[in-house]
């Protein structure tokens, strides 16, 4: 892994080729369960992870044929979102309430609600493709107390689609020889591809907040201002 690598893809703990390496495919599907669902697991690396395992897969550097592989993600991914469910049904509206700390920012519960809100639950499926957002969206599911079976459906759909389909483009890609030669290049690429949901969603964001300064009189929260999502929506899938 050459320096440049390395500071685009954060510190080594974060590389998923050293991830791999390290702890193999149980460690792969513990990460993948973790970023899914656990308060602790925004900030791994879950598509980047996902596509190197793939690669990884058609090299023969890990022995377990494909679809073995794909089923065993795509069950770490489903199980990870049922355990952020459960956790947000038994937290509830605390959570909201909950201080910041190093591991934990208010600011991405808010966002997650505000996803959840916006997208309803197919959320659980586009959430799947944005960093951060795919940690904390089925925790906020269960704080509405989404119904169980639908949660359910839209989970596994999205563990599915996100888990295989991101792991098979791996294994794809990694037949072309361009992208053995260039793996460290490619990796970059998946991590900014990954981050542009991010960007997108800040500048959107951004732009509204403008214009509801303007419209409010520059006070957002006066009375007959706009209200911020998060407060204006809080609770409309709860109990659908």
């Amino acid at each position: 892994m050459t320096p440049t690598t390395t500071l685009a893809l954060g510190p080594q703990w974060l590389d998923a080729n050293y991830l791999i390496e390290q702890f193999g495919l149980i460690g792969v599907l513990a990460i993948v369960f973790a970023e899914s669902g656990l308060l602790i697991g925004f900030f791994l690396p879950g598509d980047s992870l996902l596509f190197t395992t793939g690669l990884l897969v058609t090299t023969g550097q890990i022995s377990k044929p494909l679809w073995v592989v794909c089923t065993l993600v795509a069950v770490a991914a489903i199980l990870g979102d049922q355990a952020g469910y459960l956790f947000g049904r038994k937290v509830g509206p605390s959570l909201f309430k909950r201080p910041d700390s190093k591991l934990f920012k208010q600011e991405n519960v808010e966002k997650a609600h505000e996803f959840f809100e916006k997208y309803g639950p197919k959320s659980l499926v586009l959430a799947r493709f944005v960093p951060v957002i795919r940690t904390f969206t089925p925790i906020i599911a269960g704080v509405s107390r989404m119904n169980y079976r639908s949660f359910l459906i839209f989970n596994i759909v999205g563990g599915i689609l996100w888990g295989v389909g991101v792991t098979v483009l791996g294994a794809a890609l990694g037949k072309i020889e361009f992208v053995h030669k260039n793996i460290e290049m490619m990796l970059i690429a998946i991590v900014l591809i990954s981050v542009v949901p991010i960007i997108i969603e800040f500048l959107r964001a951004r732009s509204k907040s403008k214009k509801a300064a303007a419209q409010g009189g520059g006070h957002p929260g006066a009375v007959g201002g706009p209200r911020p999502p998060a407060q204006q929506q809080r609770g409309r899938h709860a109990r659908r």
